[in-house]
């Protein structure tokens, strides 16, 4: 392993990588927030980073941890969170994906990410990202096994800055997909039924990326499923917070409702990735 002064020692880490919220697993409906917090275990030193940058978009998505709790508590859904700091590793990336662990994000050097090697991507791998993603599997077994077998749905909250490279973002919400449309078309639809509201499909990003969260446990796995892009300045306080919570309760109440979300049902992805002989079976 590199030794750059800031990498943790060989022992294990107490720092827990999953924060959950417990609610009514016969709902249907997991919440969850792949960039909820800024968080870096101390053994890491911030990764050379000062405090500043660990308060900007690069470290974390903005505000989507308050939408989450207060959303799963109004809903008395369970919800799934990361505690870590995307720039320790995304969990919203495949483990073979460029971006999985940045050395440089939004014109910010990662000191230290610069010289990391392949042992302590794995490393990192084994002690934040395999926690989360068993976190989210495991909840969404549990789930199917106390509701008879219905296949619960995934709602993924995430937030995206105004302006990107010197250009303003048009869209105050923007929903993700790849080509399941169960869940996504109607929240859509939901949220375009606001005049206000500059709606964006599959912007400010695609929703079709090999290996990422949705894709590993919707896509891939049948179920359905949206990933939710609010913009930053929206939610950074608690009244845009509450504003957004009121906004989204009823189309979410909406989603639990829908019968057709409940069943598994395997979409070919866009990214041409293909379906497993099991999801053949269920076509």
């Amino acid at each position: 392993m590199t030794d750059n002064g800031l990498l943790p020692p060989n022992g294990p880490s107490a720092f827990d990588p999953v924060e959950y919220i417990s609610g009514d697993r016969s709902s249907g409906l997991l919440l969850i927030c792949d960039h909820a917090r800024s968080d870096i275990p101390s053994h890491y030193r911030q990764l050379g980073l000062p405090d500043e940058q660990l308060t900007r978009h690069i470290a974390y998505d903005i505000g989507v941890r308050a939408v989450t709790l207060n959303l799963a508590r109004r809903l008395n859904v369970p919800a799934v969170l990361s505690t870590f700091s995307r720039l320790l590793i995304d969990p919203n990336r495949g483990h073979d994906d460029p971006t999985l662990v940045m050395r440089i994000s939004d014109g910010a050097l990662i000191p230290g990410n610069a010289r990391i090697d392949a042992d302590e991507v794995l490393v990192r791998r084994e002690r934040f990202y395999e926690p989360y993603h068993r976190a989210v599997a495991d909840e969404l077994e549990a789930m199917e096994e106390a509701n008879d077998g219905r296949v619960p749905s995934i709602f993924s909250i995430h937030s995206f800055t105004p302006v990107w490279r010197g250009l303003a973002r048009p869209w105050e919400v923007g929903i993700l997909w790849d080509s399941d449309p169960r869940m996504a078309v109607p929240v859509i639809d939901a949220l375009k039924q606001d005049a206000m509201l500059t709606v964006g499909d599959n912007e400010p990003y695609d929703g079709a990326l090999l290996n990422d969260c949705m894709f590993h446990h919707g896509t891939s796995q049948g179920r359905a499923h949206a990933l939710l892009e609010l913009r930053q300045d929206l939610i950074a306080d608690e009244e845009g917070v509450a504003r957004w919570v009121d906004c989204l309760e009823p189309i979410l109440r909406a989603q639990i409702d829908n019968s057709d979300l409940g069943v598994r049902r395997y979409y070919p992805s866009r990214t041409g990735a293909p379906l497993s002989v099991d999801a053949a079976d269920h076509t």
